[in-house]
């Protein structure tokens, strides 16, 4: 009996411990039970999540008017400026201005948007803010066009810290106004200058200054132009005033661009060189051969004259002469003095021949002499050829006249006036080569002075 007994209650005492062990089931309440987390794993706070009754934003922004800036009535705001020049894309002269890629920053505090923070971290929002808070407004004097960056977004940032400090950034193109002097073009250098400013706010408001000093700028190493050597990039500033409106802080961008002259070497300066030593080539050309020389000059005219029309086309209508303007007008002179030259020269040979005709004609017919005997062409002759014309006998038979012969020959020997026309027409000749010879000395040496003096000046 007590051995049944205790099986009976091992039995139940089995059974009490296998029913603890199932789980247990547990009635649907309509929420979803989570799990407690890990301590190995900490899950950041999400601070942008919206507790339980009224939200509470991180900036407070619907609290205050954000119309006016900080401290409205009070001092002058200190805004900070500094700027990362990305490139510069391209220098027109034609239309004297620039087009400038830049990332503009702005440093100021707000007070209004400071937030409590432990860890002491700035928090960046874009561009969606910037419309609900106040922002400086500067804007670029002479500027022509800018816009901001959009592509995938707006490129504007926006870091506000703990105690209020703002950083405020864009990513801009702006083309703006140069105004350039064109006076030693193309052996020139051009200093242009971006100005920033603020729109509303006078410098009772709003105080603009560089961050930094000149540390506030900086510039890509990588910043290049085909036609153009950067120089420098530095920072001014000043006060700008305005009649209706009063004074403003202005802050400028300067840049010293000075020119590649290789460029203008081989397309203008040496294609006017050769020309007119081409012209100079007239020079040892026959003067009877008219139509070389004519052709010669003509085509080095219209050479030059095509090389300045290309010249000015590429430049702006000013009202003064450049340099390279001096340098293709004087090379046109020197070619059209060629031109003139060969003119002076053919019309003095045409006068020369026409002088040497006239003699010619007044002599009595002289039919029947033998052609070697016609000694009126040269003048060589003497007393005996004078007398062996007695003694000729046409073909014919006839008797020639030889006292008109005699005659003739003797009034041109003695007559002092024809041996005074004769030795003119020897001396013009001379003359005439000289004018040749001496432009194939007068020419160079003329434009090489020039260039010396030229390149002394400008260079």
């Amino acid at each position: 009996m007590p051995y049944f007994t205790r099986l009976i209650l091992f039995s139940f005492c089995l059974l009490v411990l296998v029913e603890s062990r199932k789980p247990k089931k547990r009635r649907w309440t309509g929420q979803l039970e989570t799990s407690k987390p890990s301590h190995l794993y900490k899950k950041n706070l999400d601070m942008t999540k919206i507790r339980n009754g009224k939200p509470q934003p991180l900036l407070r922004v619907d609290d205050h008017d954000f119309t006016m800036r900080p401290a409205f009535g009070g001092p002058a705001i200190p805004v900070g400026v500094d700027v990362q020049v990305e490139s510069l894309d391209s220098i027109s002269e034609v239309d004297m201005d620039f087009t400038m890629t830049l990332y503009l920053r702005h440093y100021w505090k707000d007070e209004r948007l400071a937030f409590p923070s432990t860890s002491n971290k700035s928090m960046t929002f874009d561009g969606r803010l910037v419309k609900k808070i106040w922002v400086p407004d500067v804007f670029f004097v002479h500027s022509k066009r800018s816009f901001i960056h959009d592509t995938t977004t707006d490129n504007i940032m926006l870091r506000v810290f703990p105690d209020g400090q703002v950083l405020y950034s864009m990513r801009i193109t702006v083309t703006a106004m140069c105004n350039m002097d064109f006076s030693h073009f193309p052996l020139d250098s051009q200093t242009c200058s971006l100005e920033l400013e603020s729109y509303a706010y006078t410098d009772e408001d709003l105080m603009l200054y560089w961050k930094n000093g000149d540390e506030s700028l900086k510039t890509d190493e990588k910043i290049s132009l085909s036609q153009f050597l950067i120089q420098k990039f530095h920072t001014t500033s000043r006060l700008a005033f305005y009649s209706s409106t009063g004074w403003y802080n202005r802050l400028y961008i300067n840049f010293t661009l000075r020119r590649h002259i290789f460029f203008f070497l081989l397309q203008t300066y040496f294609p006017a060189t050769l020309m007119v030593m081409l012209s100079w080539v007239s020079f040892w050309i026959d003067r009877r051969a008219v139509p070389a020389r004519v052709s010669l000059g003509i085509t080095t005219v219209l050479t030059m004259s095509t090389i300045i029309t290309g010249v000015n086309a590429s430049m702006p209508r000013v009202s003064y002469i450049k340099a390279v303007d001096i340098y293709l007008w004087v090379s046109f002179v020197f070619v059209f003095l060629s031109v003139l030259e060969y003119a002076a020269v053919n019309y003095l040979t045409t006068v020369q021949e026409r002088k040497e005709r006239k003699p010619q004609e007044k002599l009595p017919c002289t039919c029947g002499l033998p052609q070697p005997r016609a000694v009126l062409l040269d003048g060589s002759y003497s007393d005996g050829e004078v007398n062996d014309l007695g003694n000729y006998t046409p073909d014919n038979g006839d008797k020639p006249d030889r006292m008109m012969v005699q005659l003739t020959l003797a009034s041109e020997r003695s007559s002092p006036r024809r041996k005074s026309q004769r030795s003119s027409y020897v001396s013009m000749r001379i003359d005439t080569h000289a004018i040749d010879k001496y432009s194939r000395i007068i020419f160079p040496a003329a434009y090489i002075l020039f260039n010396l003096i030229y390149w002394s000046i400008f260079s």
